[in-house]
């Protein structure tokens, strides 16, 4: 039996940082971040977003690349997101994603600060480590 302790804090964003994360589309993502989760055999330990961007905190197993947990993640969500009734059938994520590693130690802080998105970001108590995504 292989023991492994693997948590990385991953984060995306829409197309061009779009506020595109509207209640309904929030619900889609969730349901399929959580199909996907299962299907790959990983653990969300907390997720948030804002209408622009999310982040997710999981654990994945060394037999999984963390690319692709991602490229799952984004493609099955966008193409749920692009298949509800009301859709335009134009939702995109940005092209790369942020993933960071966290240690034991902090992983309650980090799953903390993801699953208060809506909060750290209308309060502005943002932490620009987390937010920094390339572009």
């Amino acid at each position: 039996m292989t023991y492994w302790r693997l948590h990385y804090h991953l984060i995306w964003a829409t197309i061009e940082r779009q506020p595109l994360l509207n209640f309904e589309r929030e619900k889609v993502f969730y349901r399929v971040l959580y199909e996907k989760a299962k299907e790959l055999d990983i653990f969300i330990h907390a997720a948030g977003n804002v209408d622009d961007h999310v982040h997710i905190v999981v654990s994945i197993p060394p037999k999984i690349a963390v690319a692709r947990v991602v490229k799952n993640i984004k493609g099955a969500s966008a193409y749920a997101i692009n298949h509800m009734p009301e859709s335009d059938g134009q939702f995109q994520w940005q092209e790369g994603y942020g993933a960071l590693s966290i240690s034991e130690i902090s992983l309650e802080t980090v799953k903390a600060y993801a699953s208060k998105q809506k909060e750290h970001h209308k309060g502005r108590t943002i932490h620009s480590f987390y937010e920094r995504i390339e572009e």
